[in-house]
């Protein structure tokens, strides 16, 4: 078993140095190709001052160098800080600014304001110049040392960075084939980024510790993700926020299962109902689960189960056996069966916490070592978890908590919704109003109220509903609430306002 990032790499080449890894687009890398590559960043950014500890900060794109520069930079034992590459310069230059790194990995596509904002932080080199050089540098990582700083909000302010470890990393890399029942033969392919955890942890050192491929595409697009795992012989992807529905939104063609995937992991859960429609349509099988950059070892189907609707039950490792305890808290106890309340988590591969943020981290790292994930979940009695909500999302209408989640499942659920959001709005009286953004197509939204209406206690109907030609998303696909906007305007109905 690998302790840190480089000790997991390592082994692998030492394996099948000669067997292909690394995919993108025209290019190809072995194993040992990508060693190469990887000992080359680590000498180019040494020669640069960088060393165990210091800080790298990266337009992390999705393409294989800004891969190679993040195993280089980590097989220093300096702590890798991705940023979205998309970003303007009050964000990156922010974040930048915040963390005040040794050194900027970036390249020529920032647009100026951006390029100036990063250089007035640190010294900035090219991200193709790290391997204008042969060279190597010894593993100087440890497995308790930060190896990367996850941004989880808005760079703007002071972003919370997540201090991910490299046994973080290593075990979710470790424990990944085995909760996907992954082989040598496997082809991971993902379009996630790699500023955030899922790509990097499951996706690349997912493969490298099955010994199987990756394929990297530079981003996400439902009209040419099928034909990408044709084209790649893709056998396994990974799926948050809209992306699956996305692709069921693509017009369907007589040969949408005729393709080498056969393993899909996301979450949460579609319906049992949507998740079948999904298998049918594509040719594969759906494990869902949760997991979470303050730790990627959370909740998963259990091998032969098909808990429908539900997150599954606590990852385990496949060598250390029992390493991750779960439960549901609500007001200081735990919830009995049936109930719901917060899910807490407890493993060696919880986050060491916010950097630079000690009382952001202890309200969500208790003395004990459980992970407070703010998430809310309903304790099915058998091992397993049903997601809810988000702790802070839940809306307080007329005495009540109301799951925005469960009335988007709702809304969604109408075959004309594309798909919604909802959020809580001001209310005249107390408390909050319920308000639904909804992407529809043949449908008016007074349909859609009474569609939500039959299936929903009342207090849970939206009062307010607007139709919109497309949610905002964040680079990871989940629709971004905090850019819907919250004020009164012309375009909403509202359904209840004549008897106000």
């Amino acid at each position: 078993m690998a302790r840190t990032i480089p000790e997991l790499f390592d082994g692998a080449v030492a394996e099948v140095p000669d067997k292909t890894w690394l995919r993108f687009e025209d290019d190809e890398f072995t194993y040992a190709q990508a060693r190469e590559r990887i000992g080359r960043a680590a000498a180019a950014l040494a020669e640069r001052g960088v060393g165990r500890g210091d800080l790298v900060f990266a337009t992390a794109r999705n393409r294989p160098d800004y891969l190679f520069a993040w195993l280089g930079a980590v097989r220093l034992g300096a702590i890798y800080v991705p940023s979205d590459p998309r970003g303007t310069d009050a964000e990156l230059g922010g974040l930048a600014g915040q963390v005040r790194p040794k050194l900027i990995v970036s390249d020529g596509e920032p647009a100026p304001p951006v390029a100036e904002a990063l250089a007035a932080v640190a010294p900035v080199v090219d991200v193709h110049e790290l391997f204008e050089a042969e060279g190597d540098a010894p593993a100087a990582a440890r497995e308790d040392d930060p190896a990367v700083l996850i941004p989880t909000s808005g760079t703007t302010g002071r972003s919370k960075l997540v201090t991910q470890t490299h046994r973080a990393y290593a075990m979710a890399a470790e424990g990944f084939p085995w909760w996907m029942e992954l082989t040598p033969d496997d082809r991971l392919m993902t379009s996630l980024p790699l500023f955030h955890i899922n790509a990097p942890t499951y996706s690349a050192l997912g493969s490298v510790a099955a010994r199987a491929g990756l394929v990297l595409l530079p981003g996400f697009s439902g009209s040419t993700f099928i034909d990408s795992a044709r084209r790649f012989g893709a056998t396994e992807f990974n799926a948050i926020g809209a992306m699956l529905e996305i692709l069921m939104l693509q017009p369907e063609r007589p040969d949408d299962a005729d393709n080498p995937l056969r393993l899909c992991y996301t979450g949460p859960s579609p319906t049992e109902e949507r998740q079948l429609e999904i298998e049918e349509r594509f040719g594969l099988r759906i494990v869902c689960g949760y997991a979470m950059s303050e730790t990627p070892y959370g909740l998963i189907w259990k091998h032969g189960t098909r808990p429908y609707g539900t997150l599954g039950s606590p990852r385990q490792h496949p060598e250390l056996g029992h390493v991750n305890d779960a439960r549901v808290m609500s007001d200081g106890a735990p919830v009995a069966a049936g109930e719901i309340g917060e899910l807490q988590l407890r493993n060696p591969a919880v986050m060491k916490g916010y950097w630079g943020m000690p009382e952001e981290t202890v309200e969500v790292l208790l003395p004990d070592g459980w992970l407070r994930t703010g998430d809310l979940v309903r304790d099915n009695g058998d091992g397993t978890y049903t997601f809810i909500g988000r702790e802070k999302e839940v809306i307080r209408r007329r005495g009540e908590n109301v799951s925005p989640a469960e009335i988007e499942e709702v809304l969604m659920s109408h075959p004309d919704v594309v798909e919604a959001a909802v959020v809580g709005v001001p209310s005249e009286l107390t408390e909050e109003e319920i308000k639904g953004f909804c992407v529809v197509r043949d449908v008016d939204l007074e349909t859609v109220r009474g569609w939500a209406a039959e299936r929903l206690t009342r207090f849970k109907v939206p009062r307010y509903l607007e139709a919109v030609d497309e949610l905002p998303h964040t680079p990871t696909g989940r629709v971004a609430k905090h850019r819907l906007p919250r004020e009164r305007n012309e375009r909403e109905i509202d359904f209840e306002g004549a008897r106000r």
